[in-house]
């Protein structure tokens, strides 16, 4: 009976403190309510009005009355950013940086977000020199290298990516050795272009002490080597990438063709074009084929080596470069074939969409070979064959 006496007595107590603490409870949150600026409900209405540039001003005003709504600034730039409307992500980002009492970790955050802006909008220096500043903070260093990394890419400043690629993988971890190459390969190919040979030639080394297999800096060093008169040594280099990627023979065809021929060796190239094409078949291939046939033998030779080779692997653009050979040779003899012309023609208009490049990573289209993709600034992600090619394979 105690026990139950008690039991009995609790209850009204029990009740009581329930009562005061919900009253508790409630008392919050009504303070919590009351203690939301007006300028956050009111950005809010603006906002859902379709009136940004009112609710930035707003949400600009919440900032200065609540530093606890550094994340909703945050979020409302990278809104905009992601809509393209990178004016108004900068003005709330550089408006949290100038907050003198930001605290370290979210002014880092608001740096990064704006060099994002300034990324987005094609604000190249103004980028670069927000990432820069983050590269001192540990928790955005890798970040920073990265967009510097990509920054220094489109720039072309191909020893700045150099030095960043090399940070990421000696801290991070990560692999850019073929990045690595193609940056030292983009200086031997400007240098190549300037003939300054022995610059050319530094860093053809350099990308080949990066990857021993890149396909791209053996072209170059044969491109060097035959730019200097030494046509046997760039021959072997020529050489080298069809023992280590025969997909790549169209991209070095007319090299050694050319090489051959400048040596006196008609015969020799032909047959090594010939060899070529049996081991790899390709348009591109075709077509070095038939232009140095056409040179060196004629248009009806050029003719019957484009006629077995289509009928060995039939295809559209076989087929048009076919039509061009007659049309060569009716030229040769002064006749003319209007319907064969008229059946060139719409061939052609077709065969345009074939013969382009894509790319493998994001599917990018390109009339020319691309070592980097412009779609998605992947390195080596363009099969050397046409469109054409790749979808009947």
């Amino acid at each position: 009976m105690e026990f139950e006496l008690w039991y009995l007595l609790s209850l009204p107590l029990l009740f009581t403190v329930g009562w005061i603490a919900r009253g508790f409870e409630s008392s919050v949150r009504e303070t919590d309510n009351a203690a939301l600026p007006r300028s956050y409900f009111r950005g809010l209405n603006l906002l859902l009005n379709d009136q940004p540039d009112k609710a930035i001003d707003a949400f600009i005003e919440v900032v200065k009355l609540d530093p606890e709504t550094i994340e909703l600034h945050q979020a409302l730039g990278n809104l905009f950013r992601r809509r393209g409307e990178f004016d108004r992500a900068v003005r709330i980002h550089t408006h949290l940086l100038n907050r003198a009492d930001l605290p370290a970790r979210q002014r880092s955050q608001a740096l990064d977000e704006l060099g994002q802006d300034y990324l987005k909008a094609g604000l190249l220096d103004r980028a670069e020199d927000a990432f820069v500043r983050l590269l001192q903070d540990r928790h955005h260093r890798f970040d920073a290298l990265r967009a510097l990394l990509r920054i220094y890419q489109i720039e072309r400043e191909w020893l700045k990516a150099v030095d960043s690629a090399r940070q990421l993988e000696s801290e991070a971890g990560e692999s850019h050795h073929v990045a690595i190459s193609h940056y030292y390969c983009e200086l031997a190919n400007d240098a190549l272009m300037r003939d300054a040979l022995d610059d050319a030639q530094q860093a053809v080394d350099a990308a080949l002490s990066a990857n021993r297999s890149s396909v791209r800096a053996l072209i170059l060093a044969g491109d060097i080597a035959a730019k200097r008169g030494a046509f046997d040594e760039a021959l072997g280099h020529w050489r080298r990438v069809e023992d280590a990627s025969a997909e790549h023979l169209p991209l070095i065809a007319t090299r050694v063709a050319d090489a051959m021929f400048a040596q006196g060796q008609t015969e020799q190239a032909l047959d090594w074009l010939k060899r070529a094409m049996v081991a790899m078949p390709s348009i591109d291939l075709l077509d070095v084929v038939a232009k140095r046939t056409t040179a060196w033998r004629g248009a009806a030779a050029a003719e019957a080596v484009i006629a077995e080779e289509t009928q060995r692997h039939p295809s559209l653009l076989g087929f048009e470069r076919l039509l061009e050979a007659r049309l060569a040779i009716n030229r040769e003899n002064g006749k003319e074939d209007v319907e064969l012309q008229l059946l060139n023609s719409l061939l052609s208009n077709h065969t345009q969409k074939l013969a382009r490049y894509r790319c493998a990573k994001c599917g990018f289209r390109a009339r020319e070979y691309h070592w980097n993709c412009p779609g998605c600034s992947t390195w080596d992600s363009y099969p050397p064959r046409r469109l054409e090619e790749l979808d009947i394979a």
